[in-house]
């Protein structure tokens, strides 16, 4: 779906093409004896389209020991660049379908299926062609665990004989002296990763300070090296750029992690000729850190770009002013904040910290920022299960959505973020500042009614969220929303939401809070609208209201209410749907019931809106004389005051109802039935295509009414007053037709 305001555009024809290939999967390929798939027939895929396709399936969640079967076959699917980031794999399945590929690059972080650091890097060392081809080697997350690989028979093979290794991650992995003095022999090594590893020493770093242009370190809790031989190490890294010793603020206190606070201290007063090339420092997180020594560490290595100090204290410098060429993370203004949103996706801490800045600085925001809202989106999707991000976060994407702001972003970006909210209900559903937040960003009317999203996902969610929260704010809110996205569900949607009885039970329990003190607001008004919605040629959502007692609360609410048409109309309204249903008519045939609605139907004192469903109800119960249990001459009485009433009617200009098909008009536009009812059905039919002549003449066509009408106008016995109503919707759907030609004709292809 890609809207006018979409500044993304649509998707590219690769991407659809392998999209496409991704669904159809299974019926592209034969499956081996050990369960794995194989293509029964493919081309020679362009070198960039196979790893292009592997990292779709990564992506889309299909890639697992079954579908990466595909990749065996090298000769058609060559791999260069792989992804396979978080994917469920095992040792096997890797080394069959990827080992074999003579790779460049490898991210296989936090991949899952029991594969480990180990298993990989022996696996691809297997290969020849990949112990000097493969450059980037990412194994964030993993366990590395030489000791099972050699307990299982496996030979221990050391990252150093991935000779050809420039970069390698090595993150959050348990990652040790002994192995990284294996590392440090790789000849080319320029990048290396060691953050939130079991790392006591550096002093192995000094192997390769020839070619270690970049060492990020961040949170280095098991360092056991005093100041002086941290910098030692330091200063000797010639071709270092690049230096990331960052600290988790959150987790440390006073105590922790000292030593690294005084090394960056000796670092920034310490020195010019320590790092002097040095391109990009990081030290955010760190502390004990003054402004002159930040200035002076700046002034004095001009090649600087880029200074991390978010959670330092020092970001608001007003030395950084004048730098218009540094980038800077921290908290002092908007543009450090979102550089610090850029920098740390995969840092939960600086994440954390950085959208509790950007709320305070979106708070009273009127410019619209997609570029921000991306990256608090982006934030949530890299933390799905951290409350303090995403309680955080929903509420930066309120800021950034009130208002007018939505309509100003890509529907795009929207959307994702839409489904993003409603991930976070799912994580978190007993965290109500959570629910709240994102609450408060879905109940805007342009969301709602223009994003595409799971609707019927989240109107479940927000039910099922409200029947154990009775906050009146958010219960306003809540119903607001329900009563939206129940209008917008599919029919099939619709017929699974109007199943579950609890729904009803919710809903009419509102209404029946609001009914018992009198009162009339938005909740209940949408309450109203979502029952109303919900029976909408519902017959099973229709039987659940009468055995849940809302018709007795219904015509308690009629009767209190009688001076409230908005009120009225709703109420009327979902009694016309019962009214609809044959087998529930029974249901609505008590004297005392429509003898009010009748009067409804007299009363030229009340709204014609409140009128026109009145004379709804009565025109289906009407229509079948031999359900009509009640006295014949109350019938009698309806007939003639449907006529008599209908004819005094004004045309309405606002619209009052929309109909999802003219189904149940059918039975009412037959030759044999009275005036009263036909007039009705005609009139109603006359209102909705007035009011959209193109929507409802096309359904009028689709759906054989406009047949109905023509026989009815035909008929000698018709009423005149109803040939006449005929012949101008016949009018009506004529001169679409006309239109609808003359405009194919003009935009029709010329062929030659």
């Amino acid at each position: 779906y890609v809207g006018l305001n979409d500044a993304e555009g649509p998707p590219t024809l690769c991407d659809l093409c392998l999209a496409q290939v991704c669904q159809s999967l299974s019926s592209l390929c034969s499956m081996r004896a050990d369960g794995s798939m194989s293509l029964i027939w493919a081309p020679v895929f362009p070198q960039e389209t196979a790893d292009q396709l592997l990292n779709h399936m990564a992506a889309k969640e299909i890639l697992n020991d079954t579908t990466v079967g595909i990749f065996r076959s090298c000769k058609e699917l060559r791999l260069r660049r792989a992804s396979i980031q978080s994917c469920p794999l095992s040792a096997e399945a890797f080394r069959l379908a990827l080992c074999p590929h003579r790779l460049l690059e490898l991210d296989a972080s936090w991949v899952s299926g029991g594969l480990t650091g180990a298993d990989i890097v022996s696996g691809l060392a297997s290969n020849p062609e990949c112990r000097s081809s493969l450059q980037r080697l990412s194994l964030s997350g993993l366990r590395l665990d030489w000791e099972s690989l050699e307990a299982n028979g496996g030979i221990h093979v050391g990252f150093s004989s991935l000779r050809g290794l420039r970069m390698l991650n090595l993150a959050n992995t348990d990652l040790n002296d002994a192995a990284l003095e294996d590392i440090c022999n790789l000849p080319h090594l320029e990048t290396l990763d060691i953050s939130c590893s079991a790392i006591s020493k550096l002093t192995a770093l000094l192997e390769c300070k020839n070619t270690l242009r970049s060492l990020i370190a961040h949170r280095q809790r098991h360092l056991d090296m005093s100041p002086a031989q941290l910098l030692f190490v330091f200063s000797q890294l010639h071709a270092l750029k690049h230096l990331d010793f960052s600290e988790d603020h959150f987790s440390v206190d006073d105590s922790d992690g000292r030593d690294g606070d005084e090394t960056v201290r000796q670092l920034l007063e310490g020195s010019p000729q320590v790092l002097p090339s040095l391109v990009s420092l990081d030290i955010s997180g760190r502390k004990r850190i003054s402004e002159a020594a930040i200035r002076s560490f700046v002034e004095s290595r001009s090649g600087l770009v880029f200074l991390g100090l978010l959670a330092t204290g020092v970001s608001s410098c007003d030395f950084f002013s004048t730098q218009k060429s540094l980038k800077v993370t921290g908290e002092a203004d908007e543009n450090q904040v979102c550089e610090a949103l850029r920098r740390y996706r995969d840092r939960e801490c600086f994440i954390r910290e950085a959208l509790v800045h950007l709320y305070s600085l979106t708070t009273d925001t009127d410019k619209p920022q997609p570029d921000v809202l991306k990256l608090v989106v982006s934030g949530m999707q890299r933390h799905p299960t951290s409350l303090q991000i995403h309680l955080v976060a929903t509420a930066c994407v309120f800021n950034l959505t009130t208002q007018d702001l939505a309509q100003a972003m890509p529907i795009s970006l929207l959307s994702s973020t839409v489904t993003q909210l409603l991930n976070t209900m799912k994580n978190f559903p007993n965290h109500q500042q959570v629910q709240k937040n994102c609450l408060l960003a879905l109940c805007s009317d342009y969301i709602l009614q223009e994003v595409p999203f799971d609707k019927y996902l989240a109107a479940m969610l927000v039910i099922n969220w409200l029947s154990s929260h009775e906050d009146p704010t958010l219960q306003r809110m809540a119903v607001a929303v329900i009563s939206i996205l129940v209008a917008k569900l599919s029919t099939e949607e619709m017929a699974q939401f109007s199943k579950d009885i609890f729904i009803m039970k919710q809903l009419l329990a509102i209404v029946q809070q609001k009914a018992m003190v009198g009162v009339v607001d938005s909740t209940l008004k949408f309450a109203l609208s979502a029952l109303w919605n919900l029976t909408d040629e519902m017959p099973v959502a229709a039987r659940n209201f009468i055995e849940c007692r809302g018709l007795e609360l219904y015509e308690e609410v009629l009767e209190s209410y009688y001076t409230e048409p908005s009120i009225q109309q709703k109420v009327l309204g979902l009694l016309n749907n019962i009214a609809e249903v044959e087998e529930l008519q029974a249901d609505l045939m008590e004297e005392d019931i429509l003898e009010h609605i009748l009067s409804l139907l007299q009363d030229s004192q009340v709204d014609v809106g409140v009128r026109y469903f009145a004379g709804g109800i009565l025109a289906h119960l009407a229509s079948r004389p031999d359900a009509w249990t009640l006295e014949n001459e109350l019938r009698s009485t309806v007939l003639k005051q449907l006529h008599d009433s209908i004819m005094t009617w004004t045309h309405l200009e606002r619209e009052m109802v929309s109909y999802r098909s003219f189904h149940p008009f059918c039975p009412l536009l037959q030759t044999c039935q009275p005036a009263g009812v036909q007039l009705w059905a005609v009139w109603a039919i006359h209102l909705v295509c007035t009011q959209n002549t193109s929507h409802y003449s096309s359904m009028l066509e689709k759906e054989g009414l406009t047949e109905l009408l023509k026989a009815l106008a035909a008929h000698p016995s018709t009423h005149s007053d109803i040939k006449g109503l005929s012949d101008s919707v016949l009018s009506m759907v004529e001169q679409h037709q006309i239109h609808a030609g003359a405009f194919n004709n003009q935009t029709a292809p010329q062929r030659s």
